[in-house]
């Protein structure tokens, strides 16, 4: 004899102390979560379960960088033991009754980012993961906008001296930079960069909203921060160390089109992880490009990066 599955209940976390029921289901972010509570990147009405009973077959959370609005769905994890369609529907359920109490009305809903591992497509485990969500995602609207591979610089790892082709000197304002972005981005491999181009804003504007909302937000000192030049003085490029809530980062790195195919960027990259190696404590250096930019991959492979694991992130237009 069958028996039905027992009601679903949905709901949002009552407070930090439900921690240990969010937790049923796992995660590779897992580890971050109480931290971002008490930092308020995360607040507990923002995490959702869904519950049959006592059992969590289904969780959701969005994350922020000041507490105000959601930036991120970064968690949306099921109970794979379930057969489907149990298991899609059980998260879609929760997924639309989530968002509608945590998005306002009529805002763009944040994008889904979610980390998978390196060899995800080949493992047949981890692909039935992986396309679970992404089929829940796809159900609700979705789409694919783009999967990226995420690096990591290890300590010990050697870092090219510097080569002497280029100079390097900091970033003399928010001008100064955006100077060289405005140009990155016309001819950028970037989906982020592209997806804003292709709403119709400017290569200067696209500029101004990465700079504004990105940039500005690295605590890091600026000093950090290095445009490469020529010996003449002309510019050929720029790179963005600094620090998220997490780890050391290249957050940005750029070769002005007109200058790319000169191995340009293996000089950059090496600068800017150099500045980050020096610092004090530094185990790792994390990045990530897009699995189409293969030009920076292979710069990153050059430097010793090691391709550690992958991110995807979907869309709603």
């Amino acid at each position: 004899m069958t028996h039905a599955p027992q009601e679903l209940t949905i709901r949002p976390l009552t407070g930090p102390q439900e921690l240990v029921l969010f937790r049923r289901l796992s995660y590779v972010l897992d580890h971050e979560l109480a931290d971002d509570l008490e930092s308020g990147r995360r607040r507990p009405e923002w995490m959702w379960v869904a519950l049959r009973g006592e059992r969590v077959v289904a969780r959701i959370a969005w994350w922020s960088r000041g507490g105000d609005v959601p930036l991120l769905l970064d968690f949306f994890d099921l109970d794979d033991t379930l057969p489907e369609p149990e298991r899609g529907e059980a998260g879609l359920r929760l997924l639309e009754a989530a968002t509608a109490a945590v998005v306002p009305a009529g805002a763009q809903r944040p994008e889904y980012g979610r980390f998978v591992p390196a060899d995800w497509r080949e493992d047949p485990s981890a692909r039935d993961v992986v396309e679970a969500r992404i089929r829940v995602m796809e159900r609700s609207g979705a789409r694919m906008l783009v999967e990226r591979l995420r690096l990591e610089w290890r300590a010990g790892t050697p870092v090219p001296a510097d080569s002497g082709r280029l100079r390097f000197r900091p970033v003399d304002g928010r001008e100064d930079l955006l100077a060289l972005m405005t140009p990155v981005m016309e001819g950028t491999l970037d989906a982020h960069g592209r997806a804003d181009l292709a709403s119709e804003l400017g290569a200067r504007e696209a500029a101004e909203k990465h700079y504004d909302e990105e940039l500005t937000t690295y605590t890091t000192p600026r000093e950090w921060w290095r445009i490469a030049e020529l010996p003449g003085g002309e510019p050929v490029g720029f790179v963005i160390p600094a620090r998220n809530d997490y780890n050391p980062i290249i957050a940005y790195i750029g070769v002005l089109p007109a200058l790319r195919g000169h191995g340009y960027v293996d000089d950059i990259l090496a600068e800017g992880t150099r500045v980050l190696a020096a610092q004090d404590g530094v185990e790792r250096i994390r990045a990530s490009t897009d699995l189409g930019n293969v030009p920076m991959a292979k710069s990153f492979e050059r430097l010793g990066y090691v391709n550690f694991e992958r991110s995807f992130d979907m869309v709603w237009d």
